[in-house]
């Protein structure tokens, strides 16, 4: 006696969303290429977009200088103090050089020696949080020591005088200068967070198998705090930028050299604000003001994406903005209680 199998067993080829759209899935024994979930989250906020864009932006055009801004920014082009004008899109300064030109190229200089002086920093303080952490003992009071000196002495005043020390010639003073004052508070940072990861299971497991110091801080505890050293890292560029800007228009850079601190910095001298010649700093100081909140929307998103109490805020607010919107109203069911 046979038996027909009448029922076979159907595999669905859509899949139908929250939404009501019908999007297909991919077929079987073929993987479908998606992107990592911490990609997905960043890519759905609205304030990282928004940075990275304006990021992106800044970085093409540093790049592509020669491009949009063809020519020496140096050269005297008209008169000084010349307004926008179609010829001269930002005016002139005070000594007849093009405006827009050297903001273009002066974005070179000031975002290099930010993303370097960032990059360090965030090195230098994992490299000393992570130890102080993980190994404790008179490691950890030695480098915690060093850590909290260079905390408690203000960083303007180490700066200029490191900046005076060492010399205006060249960029690498300044990156030497602003790793040297800005390491400390990643490497706090940093430290107090391997102090909470090292009591982990992961970690005592890591030990118990054998697995040496250096590679339970690089494999098993770095890993779980990528988001605070993203953090510490666009915090660290603001600061290098802002340093940076703050050290050239006092007059401790090299005024030769063509980056907005030194943009700001030649304004000043050539008293384009006594002469109401707005456009002489406006834009150095705006793109330094854009650049610095680029990275704080894309700091802020990161922490909302990472901090399970700021999600669990913004997905509230955006369900409350969402039943406003549509007119839903909730319906609270009545509980009776009866008296005993």
């Amino acid at each position: 006696m046979q038996v027909e199998a009448q029922d076979r067993l159907t595999v669905p080829t859509v899949e139908v969303t929250d939404a009501g759209q019908v999007l297909p899935l991919p077929e079987p024994g073929r993987r479908s290429l998606t992107l990592p979930n911490w990609v997905q989250a960043i890519t759905r906020s609205r304030k990282a977009v928004v940075g990275l864009v304006i990021l992106v932006i800044f970085a093409l055009v540093a790049i592509l200088a020669p491009v949009v801004a063809p020519g020496d920014p140096t050269d005297f082009v008209d008169r000084p103090h010349q307004p926008p004008s179609a010829e001269h899109w930002l005016g002139t300064t005070g000594q007849g050089q093009d405006v827009f030109t050297q903001t273009v190229w002066g974005s070179r200089s000031t975002l290099s020696v930010g993303l370097i002086v960032g990059i360090l920093t965030t090195a230098v303080g994992i490299i000393a949080g992570l130890s102080a952490g993980y190994l404790g003992g008179l490691a950890d009071d030695l480098l915690s020591l060093l850590t909290n000196t260079f905390l408690i002495v203000p960083s303007l005043p180490l700066l200029v005088v490191l900046a005076a020390f060492l010399g205006s010639g060249n960029s690498l003073y300044f990156v030497l200068v602003l790793t040297i004052t800005g390491w400390a508070w990643p490497a706090r940072v940093f430290r107090s967070q391997s102090l909470s990861l090292r009591e982990k299971d992961f970690v005592a497991a890591a030990r118990v198998s054998g697995e040496s110091g250096p590679r339970i801080i690089l494999a098993e505890i770095l890993p779980n705090m990528l988001s605070i050293v993203v953090a510490s890292f666009l915090g660290s560029t603001i600061f290098a930028i802002g340093a940076l800007t703050a050290l050239e228009f006092l007059g401790l850079g090299n005024p030769s050299t063509i980056s907005w601190g030194t943009n700001l910095y030649w304004a000043g001298n050539n008293a384009g604000l006594l002469t109401g010649a707005w456009w002489t700093f406006v834009p150095a100081g705006a793109c330094i003001a854009l650049v610095a909140f680029a990275f704080a929307l894309v700091n802020y998103a990161i922490d909302e994406i990472t901090n399970p109490r700021l999600r669990s805020t913004r997905e509230t607010s955006s369900l409350l903005k969402r039943l406003a919107t549509t007119g839903s109203r909730v319906r609270a069911t009545p509980v009776v209680r009866h008296a005993s």
